[in-house]
């Protein structure tokens, strides 16, 4: 059976300017992205990871090319389509919480429920990702790995087609870090909601569908893991 397309990339492009000085952080990237599917972009620092994830998600625009969400070119889309976009669609993990202190774990999460379609409820949310009993506690009773899992429910909560995910485990211990990837293991596989991870951990690559490597912003190489391993299994 011919899987989904969720995001369909051709000849995407991305040039800064920094005064005269230009920056080509993506150089004309071909790329199919899977619904139900969890992949790992890998690369060093530079390579252009985060500059592609950021058009897929509507926080950048491609300075040429395109990229089709479920067939739409967000390439033409404006602001207010951009923003609804974002909104209803695409959940997003990074590598710093962005928890408001001042509220609870689900207050936190019930910001982002509030102005969802179809939400879940905070508890349902935070269940997902194990912390069913923390729902009253504020950020600063939790440590970063439970911060993070909040982070994690907050975007989940609206039921977004995709999740992407910015360094999650990189302010983490490798403990730590490995309980915020079973949590997204368990996103992808109950939910199954198509997850993007960006790392330049290669340990990581090892629990996805598909690994994508980046470099200077070429994709190099493509592979597909025939066995995944579970990520309580990792190690780095």
């Amino acid at each position: 059976m011919q899987q989904e397309i969720v995001f369909q990339a051709r000849g995407l492009t991305k040039v800064y300017s920094m005064g005269e000085v230009k920056v080509h952080a993506l150089k004309g990237i071909d790329l199919d992205l899977y619904a139900g599917e969890l992949v790992v972009l890998l690369g060093a620092s530079g390579s252009g990871k985060s500059t592609l994830l950021n058009i897929l998600g509507g926080l950048d625009t491609a300075t040429a090319g395109h990229v089709n969400y479920h067939g739409r070119d967000l390439t033409v889309a404006n602001d207010r389509e951009l923003t609804d976009y974002r909104r209803h669609h695409i959940g997003f993990v990074f590598q710093f919480y962005n928890l408001i202190p001042s509220l609870t774990a689900r207050e936190n999460v019930g910001v982002v429920t509030e102005i969802a379609r179809d939400p879940m409820k905070p508890e349902e949310a935070l269940a997902i990702v194990g912390l069913g009993e923390r729902l009253d506690h504020f950020p600063a009773q939790l440590s970063g790995g439970e911060q993070q899992r909040v982070a994690i429910a907050r975007a989940i909560a609206k039921r977004p087609a995709v999740l992407l995910c910015d360094e999650p485990t990189g302010a983490l211990d490798l403990a730590t870090g490995i309980i915020v990837l079973e949590a997204l293991e368990r996103v992808n596989r109950e939910l199954g909601t198509a997850t993007v991870l960006i790392t330049h951990n290669a340990e990581i690559a090892d629990m996805a569908d598909r690994v994508i490597y980046l470099r200077d912003g070429l994709i190099t190489e493509i592979r597909k893991n025939e066995e995944k391993r579970a990520a309580g299994s990792l190690k780095w």
